[in-house]
């Protein structure tokens, strides 16, 4: 049964590990940024679904990681860096702000 995302601002960050044979979003961090951004966003005590944080595998732009994709916005971050936290939560909190208006 097809049906629409459960939530409101879905976030994928790679934290695919090639053990060394060649670069990927784990050489740069993604593990802490996933888990960083899940406790901010816990800590901002959102109502349910607003927000949920995911682990991905390869997103297959590994020489441009770590990347994070928020979804079903299509948006995308590359090169992503523990100093570039607060921007993401800015954004998702400017997105939900934008999709809590068209509710209204």
């Amino acid at each position: 049964m097809v049906k629409k995302t459960p939530f409101r601002c879905h976030i994928f960050v790679c934290v695919n590990d090639r053990q060394g044979t060649r670069k990927s979003c784990a050489d740069g961090q993604g593990v802490e940024i996933r888990q960083i951004l899940k406790d901010r966003f816990h800590q901002m005590q959102l109502p349910p679904n607003s927000v949920r944080v995911s682990q991905s595998l390869c997103m297959g732009l590994c020489n441009e990681g770590p990347n994070l994709m928020i979804y079903p916005r299509g948006i995308w971050y590359s090169s992503v860096g523990i100093e570039d936290i607060d921007t993401i939560l800015k954004k998702v909190e400017s997105l939900l702000a934008e999709s809590s208006k068209s509710i209204e």
